[in-house]
């Protein structure tokens, strides 16, 4: 596939996540929105909250893509370690931002000490935007640093168009087909071949059509050249129905 010139990384924070006690849906706005703006996210990680492994992987992800975004761990309990963590991989001090204290005070709350950690960032961090609740997350280089609630993270992230550059948006289109793998998986990679320009994807699932349960693959196709992405996505089409495969 073409790609951008920009690449990114999700950093997903908490031990609730990893417990099964929370689902993530952050990971699937921001692959969706990133996309939309033409920055390829490559990777994504979901860590504990233990300073050492995000301490790690900030510093080995900032170093490796156009941006990081972290998500998780940016409020006022003892486990709310995120802000500490950046601070340490940039070598910085933690420091009471007073813009973020003002952020807090309008929000006409008691300003105690759990709540004013929300205010503490990085030396030098600049503040991102919180249009739901006040808390603001904040910036440091190439890093941004939001909150985990999807409502909150989501409002923060519409406010950061001015500080992302990506490149053309990345087109997606699939169809699924009801072929088991092994069926699809010669003329597909025949297709894969073809058409360099653009990612390839199969998706298998077991589901219910016509009356019985059966084997298929979500198909997905993904390009920045949005005639090129439709072509190829009807040849797939083509083939799998010539194989016999329902598609829909």
């Amino acid at each position: 596939m073409d790609t951008t010139t920009s690449t990114a990384c999700v950093l997903i924070i908490g031990n609730e996540i990893l417990s099964g006690k929370t689902q993530d849906t952050n990971l699937q706005f921001l692959g969706a929105e990133l996309a939309a703006k033409g920055i390829t996210l490559v990777e994504a990680r979901v860590l504990r909250d233990d300073k050492a492994a995000i301490v790690a992987a900030v510093n080995e992800c900032r170093a490796a893509y156009t941006y990081v975004f972290t998500t998780g761990g940016i409020g006022p309990t003892h486990d709310d370690i995120t802000a500490e963590c950046i601070a340490t991989a940039f070598g910085r001090d933690l420091v009471l931002h007073e813009e973020a204290v003002e952020r807090l005070r309008r929000q006409g709350l008691e300003l105690n000490a759990a709540r004013l950690k929300m205010a503490r960032v990085p030396a030098g961090a600049s503040l991102i935007d919180n249009p739901m609740s006040g808390a603001p997350g904040f910036r440091v280089d190439n890093v941004f640093v939001m909150a985990g609630i999807p409502a909150v993270a989501r409002g923060m992230f519409s406010t950061l168009d001015e500080e992302l550059a990506g490149g053309s948006p990345i087109h997606s289109r699939n169809v699924d087909v009801y072929l088991p793998e092994g069926e699809l998986a010669a003329p597909l990679e025949n297709i894969v071949r073809k058409y360099s320009q653009v990612e390839i994807g199969s998706y298998p699932f077991f589901r219910k059509r016509g009356g019985e349960r059966r084997f298929g693959a979500n198909l997905v196709v993904r390009g920045t050249d949005e005639v090129l992405v439709d072509q190829v996505l009807q040849e797939i089409i083509t083939t799998m129905t010539g194989l016999g495969g329902d598609t829909g």
